[in-house]
């Protein structure tokens, strides 16, 4: 076995021995239905720390010739499928690391000459009968042995887009690289000797214009997983099975690492993430140990009409609208917040609902790196914001209506950019843009069904905080007794099951004609709110209290 061929066995038992493996194997029976097909081509993209490797060393081990891999696959996920094992050990199995031979050889043309050189000598070695013969390159090479001996051969690039992302100033270099792909993936020869690729990395393969530069690949991305969704990150049913496992509490964790929703997988969590709060018992930010952390400032102060804006909209807890597909898939070609916005998305820094064409902040591991880059970002609008946040939820809590209404008017003043303000959820966006540093310490829910109705946003207190529940009824064009008056009527406090003391009952109005808000807050015990039984006449007044 040798560096880049047949080389992934050990690799991937020594995975298997971590102690946490979450079972992904059936992935294979995939592979091995596009197996020698028109869609043998295979691109999956998915952020730092969502095991791309671990799943490459995986597709190696199960395929590669001089191992016997049957052992590590036996119990597993894919054994349970039928003929699982058709094309277990059959293929010469070439798997490259981008990022790793750029690293060791220090420059992309030497990287690209070691490269080529390297993988030339193991095949030589494998095939020394034909080693003589052997003339140019490696997809020179592949098609001598090909047409010699019949043979096939799987390719795997983990890291694939590094010259785009490490290099990406060197033309040149990615010119030459991009060059090589397309010879050894695209033409009738490597029809013949290729029965799979499988490439991997961060971002989508590169487009030139509008189109890739690989076009005969599939791709599978953070935009549109497709059918491999459950095989980007963890799904939620393995991650019950691991808090079960590790007596962990699973909202906590959900909270902190779900976020990402593709269709048919709902929930997607870091795998990274789980893992290490796993095993550490810790619920924290694990994402801010890696490159990830300091990078994001780069992209969020770059000069676009409306980035700020859609910056500070999402860490309020909205989504807002984004075109994804005029992105080059490189770290250079920027043209306007819509490319910023869909290289977070590939990062992972932010999620992609598909139906809605929306980005959104997936959790609280990700918006505390949002936060902690603000410090970075130069943007003192930003900063003011922030502190403005801070301020608005201590006023709240010290029942300081003048000073809430204050800087509510301000939040919406400053976001008036973003949001068509006129309605309840408009009024209802400004609110959560306004409060967004409190889910530091709450859970925010909008619409949240309670009572005998939907209460408009519930600020539930953390595990662990000592604040008080927070219940936040909107009005448009009416008043702030109503809102109050609503919220004791229609029992919205019975969502506090569970929660002890006081809530704090926030009314809040938006007269459109004046063009002013205006705040009325209410301190009640829980156990007196939640109590009392309505009859016909009393379901009559609910609905007058509806219309004022």
């Amino acid at each position: 076995m040798g560096v880049f061929i047949n080389g992934g066995i050990s690799r991937f038992r020594q995975t298997l021995g971590s102690e946490i493996y979450v079972d992904k194997t059936d992935m294979i029976d995939f592979l091995n239905r596009v197996l020698n097909t028109e869609q043998k081509c295979i691109c999956v993209s998915r952020p730092r720390r969502f095991g791309k490797s671990i799943t490459a060393n995986m597709i190696a081990a199960y395929y590669e010739k001089e191992s016997d891999s049957r052992s590590l696959f036996e119990g597993r996920k894919l054994s349970k499928i039928q003929n699982w094992d058709r094309e277990l050990n059959k293929y010469n199995v070439i798997m490259i690391d981008i990022a790793d031979i750029l690293s060791s050889q220090g420059s992309a043309e030497k990287a690209l000459d070691y490269l080529e050189a390297a993988i030339i000598e193991e095949l030589k070695q494998v095939f020394p009968a034909l080693a003589q013969s052997m003339v140019g390159g490696i997809p020179e090479a592949l098609a001598f042995i090909n047409e010699v001996t019949a043979e096939q051969f799987i390719i795997i690039i983990d890291e694939w887009d590094a010259f785009y992302r490490d290099e990406k100033y060197d033309v040149q270099a990615q010119k030459r690289y991009i060059n090589l792909l397309r010879s050894l993936f695209k033409g009738n020869r490597a029809r013949s000797f290729i029965a799979l690729a499988y490439v991997t990395g961060i971002l989508p393969i590169k487009k030139y214009n509008s189109e890739s530069a690989l076009n005969n690949f599939i791709e599978y991305t953070m935009l549109s997983p497709s059918w491999l969704a459950p095989y980007i990150g963890f799904t939620e049913p393995e991650v019950i099975d691991l808090c079960s496992q590790y007596d962990m509490d699973y909202e906590k964790l959900r909270e902190w690492y779900d976020g990402y929703s593709f269709e048919g997988t709902e929930h997607i969590y870091g795998p990274n993430s789980v893992v290490q709060a796993v095993l550490r018992n810790e619920y924290k930010n694990y994402w801010s140990q890696t490159v990830a952390f300091n990078s994001l400032s780069t992209y969020i102060t770059m000069n676009f009409d409306g980035l700020k804006e859609a910056v500070v909209a999402m860490l309020g807890g909205n989504r807002v609208s984004v075109n994804v597909f005029d992105f080059q898939n490189d770290m250079t070609s920027f043209q306007s917040k819509d490319d910023v916005l869909t290289v977070l998305i590939h990062l992972g820094y932010l999620a992609y609902d598909q139906d809605r064409q929306e980005a959104y902040i997936p959790n609280y591991e990700v918006r505390q790196i949002f936060e902690g880059n603000l410090k970075y970002t130069g943007w003192s609008s930003v900063i003011t914001a922030v502190q403005n946040s801070e301020r608005l939820l201590k006023a709240t809590l010290h029942e300081d209506e003048d000073t809430v209404v204050e800087l509510i008017e301000r939040c919406h003043e400053e976001n008036t950019s973003i949001l068509e303000y006129n309605d309840e959820n408009s009024l209802a966006s400004v609110i959560t843009i306004a409060y967004y540093t409190a889910r530091r310490e709450y859970t925010f829910i909008r619409e949240c069904p309670s009572g005998y109705g939907f209460a408009d946003i519930v600020m539930l207190p953390k595990a662990g905080s000592q604040k008080l529940p927070i219940i936040i009824e909107l009005k448009w064009n009416k008043n702030t007794k109503s809102a109050i008056q609503q919220i004791k009527e229609k029992k919205y406090v019975s969502v506090l099951k569970g929660y002890k003391g006081e809530v704090l009952l926030v009314g809040i109005n938006y007269d459109k004609k004046t063009k002013k808000h205006s705040c009325t807050i209410e301190r009640v015990a829980i156990e007196a709110a939640a109590e009392g039984n309505y009859d016909s006449d009393d379901m009559n007044l609910l609905e007058k209290t509806d219309n004022n």
